[in-house]
């Protein structure tokens, strides 16, 4: 028997399956393939259709919201509110390392800052959840419950709930005050890569192996939406700030953007070389989105126009599905993992690296930037298993 391994963020699990390359190389694929992506082009156009003039209206009402901005984002401001001073200089970030968090056992797949400010969460291929104070890296509690490691997780807007996303093919929602967990939500038939509530935390986006995008109603557990968004495994799912939208990413290639209620999709960006798409992220104002790229490409995209208006190089990713984010707190940056150890921050205007932080024995595979404090957490891969937090310095004035 052959063997092939599968990439779950973090961790590597073994498949007694004939290789998949094998297949994928074979004209019975090349015209399933082929097929399906017929298929699923006619469903958009359908769908396109029967929404014409509501996105109409929509974009006109985006333009008239953002345009020049679209063109050239200015300032923290701009990723969060309309308003604001954007003309302030900024200095460079001085992120130091100050604290390193033992105690997963596997690769962590996964970290996530609540979005009050207090605790941080990390998931692992171990099949745990671990919350830390946010702040002073101080351990809370373990969640356990899942049966396969755990590739993402995502905090409810009240800091009171956190849903994790695993290869035994379910979602979980656990209850932080009391480590109980609460609900098992079932249907997707292989693994679940991807997972985020949505800012009224009363719906949870999913994505999964078996290609499909899922809407859940957190109150009664079921299913709500399945969408065929992906003729790939989906990579990456993200609510934007008001929860109309959400963002889907795959190994197709694609980024879609898909109306949350009616579950249609309402655009599609594709580079042209259509390199396989690990991650994407709304920016905090929702005019924006951050897609990461296997062939070691951050894009920042606008929405309106559905162009990408800057890319961000530099890094290492050709391999792994590598988290990324906005900073916002002192000023306006892209910060991500790296295949090479590190983690890099980007001027979001300029597109300069800024800095380099490097610590990790392995892959960082995810990071994530605190709410309100000058703060980065990052989590890496199995040679590592730390979490560690860094926290920006002010520089000493000499005189």
């Amino acid at each position: 028997k052959q063997w092939y391994q599968r990439r779950v963020r973090g961790s590597f699990i073994t498949c007694n399956h004939p290789p998949l390359s094998s297949f994928l190389s074979s004209p019975l694929s090349i015209v399933i393939r082929s097929i399906v992506n017929i298929l699923v082009i006619i469903y958009h156009y359908i769908s396109f259709s029967t929404q014409i003039v509501f996105l109409t209206k929509q974009n006109k009402t985006t333009q008239t919201m953002s345009s020049p901005a679209d063109s050239v984002p200015a300032g923290p401001s701009s990723l969060q509110s309309p308003d604001g001073d954007s003309s302030k200089p900024q200095s460079k970030p001085n992120y130091i390392l100050k604290y390193t968090l033992k105690g997963h056992k596997k690769a962590i797949s996964s970290v996530k800052f609540s979005p009050d400010g207090r605790w941080l969460a990390s998931a692992s291929a171990d099949k745990s959840i671990k919350v830390w104070n946010a702040l002073d890296g101080r351990y809370e509690l373990t969640l356990e419950g899942h049966s396969q490691g755990i590739s993402d997780i995502s905090w409810s807007s009240d800091s009171k709930y956190i849903c994790s996303a695993s290869d035994d093919k379910y979602i979980k929602i656990w209850d932080i005050s009391s480590g109980e967990m609460l609900k098992t939500l079932k249907g997707h038939t292989n693994y679940v890569f991807c997972v985020n509530f949505n800012p009224q935390s009363n719906k949870i986006v999913s994505g999964s192996f078996d290609e499909t995008v899922r809407i859940w109603d957190v109150k009664t557990g079921k299913c709500a939406k399945m969408l065929p968004a992906h003729s790939d495994p989906v990579s990456a799912v993200d609510f934007n700030r008001d929860g109309t939208l959400i963002v889907s990413a795959s190994y197709d290639g694609l980024c879609r953007i898909w109306d949350s209620n009616t579950g249609l999709c309402l655009k599609t960006l594709i580079e042209d070389d259509n390199p396989r798409v690990s991650f994407v992220k709304f920016s905090p104002n929702g005019k924006f989105i951050l897609s990461g790229t296997q062939d070691n490409t951050l894009r920042l995209w606008s929405y309106s126009t559905g162009k990408c208006l800057k890319t961000y190089t530099g890094h290492k990713n050709e391999k792994y599905c590598l988290f990324s984010t906005f900073s916002v707190t002192n000023g306006k940056w892209i910060v991500s993992g790296s295949e090479d150890n590190c983690i890099y921050i980007w001027n979001l205007q300029t597109k300069e690296i800024v800095q380099r932080l490097e610590g990790h024995t392995d892959v960082v595979l995810t990071v994530a930037c605190h709410p309100t404090e000058n703060i980065i957490a990052s989590g890496a891969l199995e040679k590592d298993q730390t979490v560690k937090i860094w926290k920006h310095q002010e520089p000493i004035m000499t005189e």
